[in-house]
């Protein structure tokens, strides 16, 4: 979360703590989730990447040298199917599954895309951390920051 007036503060934080930053672009105030946000935030701000559940987005930013993280929803076998339909067109780097907190459903992506999968969303404890990771997630998105190391 933020607006144009703290994202560059906020990244720079980020960034000078040693993490990689991605930007979910449709949660910033003030920048539209459009070519023109994306060119903005890639030559201004400067993040590692972007968040988008827009697979127009993320193959701009592709186009920018940005990396796209492509955030799906998990609400039923069809939207799975979807999803995945979706992060082929687009091709980003990988894909955020949400809610996160699903193991034999990540396991199955996994085998369904040659993208990394990230379980976000929903995430409370280390257990449920541990789960999405052993079930083949590559990292796991949480807005807990006692959880974050």
């Amino acid at each position: 979360m933020g607006s144009i007036f703290n994202v560059q503060e906020l990244v720079n934080k980020i960034k000078g703590a040693g993490k990689q930053v991605f930007i979910h672009v449709e949660f910033i105030e003030g920048i539209v989730a459009d070519r023109t946000g994306i060119s903005y935030l890639a030559k201004n701000v400067k993040p590692t990447g972007i968040i988008s559940t827009k697979g127009n987005l993320i193959r701009i930013a592709k186009d920018m040298n940005l990396m796209a993280i492509q955030r799906i929803f998990l609400i039923d076998h069809s939207a799975v199917l979807r999803g995945i339909k979706a992060a082929e067109q687009s091709q980003p780097d990988a894909i955020e599954v949400m809610p996160g907190i699903m193991p034999h459903i990540i396991e199955g992506l996994t085998s369904m895309t040659p993208y990394p999968i990230i379980a976000g969303g929903l995430v409370d404890n280390q257990r449920e951390i541990d789960e999405a990771l052993h079930a083949g997630a590559l990292a796991v998105s949480t807005g807990k920051s006692e959880l974050w190391q």
